[in-house]
């Protein structure tokens, strides 16, 4: 691979632009050419599938998805076929493709990007897939786990002003540029700043492109809405493991997401949302959680941070020595990981975390809250309108006080499901449930009590004169049924499984 990167020409980039959309060179028009078979193995990095299939097609997609998906060297006639406004010539001077023989070769990746609302096409570095080789240390990625997973957890509030810090290829700026007046966006990587230019002119955005190191070039500015999908690998600092700009932030252990935490409440406006993923250590004999509070204390952010999965060191080494191309089995791959297991053990590592961190700044002066949640299961895709509902439903239970929460009639979400299960020949459920069919797909087990407030939350009874009803009915104390209601319903009502 050459250092080139994409050109930005507008006649070229608008002629360009023409070609895919005739083309259909579209996420639809792709995956109806490769079929569900073809498509789940190149999601796999698989590309004998694809390559069966576009082998057998002579449409200008086919062409496409050889050429700057697969990274097979395509012939200059059907290159010209399936770009007749660019141009093979055009092409060259954009910089994604060179001639090689009697046919071109990709310079760079480009492939469709869709939201629910438009299309896209984003161009990045060629990954190994197509390269077949391992990546080069500023390797710019393209459309990756990480971007989508980030994407679908955003939440998305109409702001004025909107940063995207460490924008890569400049994948979340694309979903901004919809609800944001003015977006910014930032990186170290002049490599991946070139590409980020390149994609908001082809996709028709207009972005307030920055050099520099994370929050350094928005020094002094606030933001509506802040997301990131930081350099968040835990990387040993040693010559035996590769380093990748786009995921090795240059620092040692966690310290890339903490300082993250720490400092992004200083670029929010009041209200403001910070959206990030991350990774943390936890050393032996402390949690998660402990980690995640220490780093929120004395920030004044409002903080939801859901952890979504944990792996011990070993796993964690396997994972990150295999991105990049390389091969498990071979000594490199045996020297990585065991550096990796190096490094965790001199901090005395036992596990590390993954997820997702929502930071709010209080509109008002108030004690912030702080939600740390363990939530492995499936969640409804894409999460962001539950993340911005939850942080209403959060900012509210923070500023009511107990008695506000129990004069308000609940409802039951239209999502929430009652299941009982009754043993054998039993009369009484041993066992009721409340589930939420969306969101964060949350259960909650619910008691005697609980389980007959739940069944008048319609709306038309508030919480007090169900609780002084249930504690009449079932012959309890009044103050330890409302105790128990209040505790309910702030722990249901702040992921909407009830509503107000």
């Amino acid at each position: 691979m050459t250092d080139t990167t994409p050109r930005v020409d507008p006649d070229l980039i608008r002629a360009l632009r023409a070609d895919l959309v005739a083309s259909g060179f579209t996420v639809a028009g792709v995956t109806d050419l490769l079929g569900p078979m073809a498509a789940a193995a190149l999601d796999r990095e698989q590309a004998l599938p694809a390559q069966r299939v576009t082998a057998a097609a002579t449409s200008p997609c086919a062409t496409l998805i050889r050429l700057f998906t697969l990274g097979d060297p395509v012939d200059l006639a059907e290159v010209a076929a399936a770009l007749p406004g660019l141009g093979v010539a055009g092409a060259v001077a954009l910089g994604l493709v060179v001639p090689e023989g009697d046919g071109v070769v990709a310079r760079c990746d480009l492939r469709p990007y869709a939201s629910e609302r438009r299309d896209w096409w984003v161009a990045s570095d060629l990954g190994e897939l197509a390269t077949g080789g391992t990546l080069r240390g500023d390797h710019v990625l393209g459309i990756g786990g990480a971007s989508t997973t980030l994407a679908a957890w955003t939440p998305r509030p109409h702001v004025d002003r909107a940063l995207d810090v460490g924008t890569g290829c400049g994948v979340q700026a694309l979903h901004l540029e919809d609800h944001a007046d003015e977006v910014v966006v930032t990186d170290l990587s002049e490599r991946a700043l070139a590409y980020a230019r390149f994609n908001a002119a082809l996709d028709e955005s207009h972005w307030d492109v920055r050099s520099g190191s994370m929050l350094e070039p928005v020094a002094g500015e606030r933001f509506g809405l802040v997301v990131s999908n930081p350099p968040f690998v835990i990387t040993p600092r040693t010559g035996e493991v590769p380093l990748f700009e786009y995921r090795d932030g240059g620092a040692a252990g966690d310290a890339i997401v903490r300082d993250l935490v720490r400092s992004v409440g200083d670029h929010l406006e009041p209200g403001g949302i910070a959206q990030f993923l991350g990774n943390w250590e936890v050393p032996r004999g402390t949690t998660w959680t402990d980690r995640l509070r220490g780093w929120l204390e004395g920030t004044g952010l409002d903080a939801w941070v859901v952890q979504r999965e944990v792996q011990d060191p070993a796993q964690y080494a396997e994972t990150w020595a295999r991105d990049g191309g390389h091969q498990a089995g071979t000594a490199d791959f045996t020297t990585m990981v065991s550096s990796w297991l190096d490094d965790f053990e001199s901090r005395d590592v036992e596990a590390i975390g993954f997820g997702v961190v929502t930071l709010q700044r209080p509109r008002t002066e108030r004690e912030p809250f702080v939600d740390l949640m363990d939530v492995p299961q499936p969640v409804e895709l894409p999460m962001g309108p539950a993340v911005l509902a939850g942080l209403d439903a959060r900012t509210w239970l923070s500023e009511e006080d107990d008695a506000a929460v129990l004069e308000v009639a609940w409802r039951c979400a239209p999502d929430v499901h009652e299941e009982r299960h009754t043993m054998p020949g039993a009369s009484d459920p041993s066992v009721i449930v409340l589930r939420q069919g969306g969101g964060l797909r949350r259960h909650l087990t619910l008691s005697t009590v609980t389980a007959a407030f739940v069944s008048v939350c319609d709306g038309e009874m508030s919480a007090a004169v169900a609780g002084a009803a249930i504690a009449g009915l079932l012959g309890l104390d009044s103050d330890a049924v409302r105790a128990e209601l209040v505790g309910f319903v702030r722990d249901a009502a702040k992921d909407g499984l009830l509503v107000r």
